[in-house]
């Protein structure tokens, strides 16, 4: 008898534990599988939208971009720029004058000054090196002149005989604009006229105006020369003093 009490004793304990247990999973179970629980965890697990998608795609075809060679751009070259720089010769040189028209005989002498009645005058005085034209006692203009080099031009009374919008100086291949031809020189004409232009287009004598620089003609600034031109009739007198 005592025997079958003890073996009861050991046996109680193991059965609660049983018994324990078996409830735990049945409550776990019914957790579970109970809709409210499904609902409970499916509100606590994150969803993930479906992004991607099957799609049918054309395969490309195969092109081919072609690889243009490069295209040297050429580099511009810079323009050839000249500053003349006059040459100044001693002595006395004058400029044989070739019209478009007509051309002036070398052998040509000093011609006769042509008539005039009229009141103009003009005055070119080499110490000053300016020229002063006169309308009776009017001062008209008063221009800063250039005369030859080497005293080159003359002193003297003249008179306009020639006038010639852009006269040629064959001698040093040259072109003189408003050309004002007023005396004749060992066959050639002197005479008052713009800067020169040279056969490359650059201007000779910019910037030398003021001082004797010619080879005895007197230049003026283009834009005076161009007044004077327009203002002086053949037989204007022309006075060239010291």
């Amino acid at each position: 008898m005592k025997s079958s009490s003890n073996r009861r004793s050991c046996l109680h304990p193991a059965l609660w534990l049983i018994l324990f247990l078996g409830c735990i999973g049945l409550a776990g179970f019914s957790l579970v599988t109970s809709p409210a629980s499904a609902a409970f965890f499916e509100a606590l697990t994150p969803t993930q939208e479906n992004l991607w998608a099957y799609m049918d795609l054309p395969k490309p075809a195969n092109t081919v971009t072609p690889t243009l060679p490069p295209t040297d751009v050429p580099t511009p070259k810079p323009e050839a720029t000249m500053t003349p720089v006059p040459t100044e010769t001693p002595g006395q040189l004058v400029m044989e004058i070739v019209n478009s028209s007509s051309q002036t005989s070398s052998s040509q002498q000093q011609a006769p000054a042509p008539s005039y009645g009229g009141s103009k005058l003009i005055l070119v005085d080499i110490s000053e090196q300016h020229m002063y034209v006169y309308d009776g006692d009017t001062l008209v203009y008063n221009f800063v002149a250039s005369t030859g080099i080497g005293n080159s031009t003359r002193v003297g009374s003249f008179a306009v005989q020639s006038k010639i919008p852009n006269a040629y100086g064959s001698t040093w291949d040259l072109w003189m604009p408003n050309w004002l031809g007023i005396y004749y020189s060992h066959g050639l004409e002197n005479g008052i006229h713009a800067l020169p232009i040279l056969s490359n287009g650059a201007t000779l004598w910019a910037g030398f105006l003021g001082r004797p620089v010619s080879y005895g003609c007197v230049v003026l600034d283009t834009y005076d020369s161009q007044l004077l031109y327009d203002w002086a009739e053949i037989g204007t007198p022309v006075e060239i003093q010291w």
